[in-house]
């Protein structure tokens, strides 16, 4: 019994490819750029604040980014249509893609 077929898409070219799905962000590894948001063109993440509780505080810090107070979140995944655009200017790869069987 072999496996079974992924999802495939076809280019404008004619070229098979076969879409990676987001399945996972690691909201830990995050830092909220939005970079990922900017470029999603299917609304599938959202920006969420941190607790206050989950943010480190740490007063070495010198960087002036406060976008640590932030991070993404998968919220409509079964929207993704598997480009990998997030994936691609994520600057803490933070995602995981996968190939996704064919439904019977």
């Amino acid at each position: 019994m072999g496996a079974e077929p992924n999802i495939t898409g076809i280019t404008r070219g004619g070229t098979a490819w076969i879409p990676q799905f987001a399945v996972a962000l690691d909201e830990g590894k995050c830092i909220g750029c939005g970079r990922c948001y900017k470029v999603c063109p299917r609304d599938v993440l959202t920006i969420v604040q941190r607790a206050v509780d989950d943010v480190d505080f740490d007063d070495d810090d010198d960087d002036d980014d406060d976008s640590d107070n932030s991070f993404m979140t998968l919220t409509n995944p079964m929207d993704c249509i598997g480009c990998e655009a997030c994936s691609r200017v994520c600057p803490k790869a933070c995602f995981t893609h996968e190939a996704l069987p064919v439904a019977a």
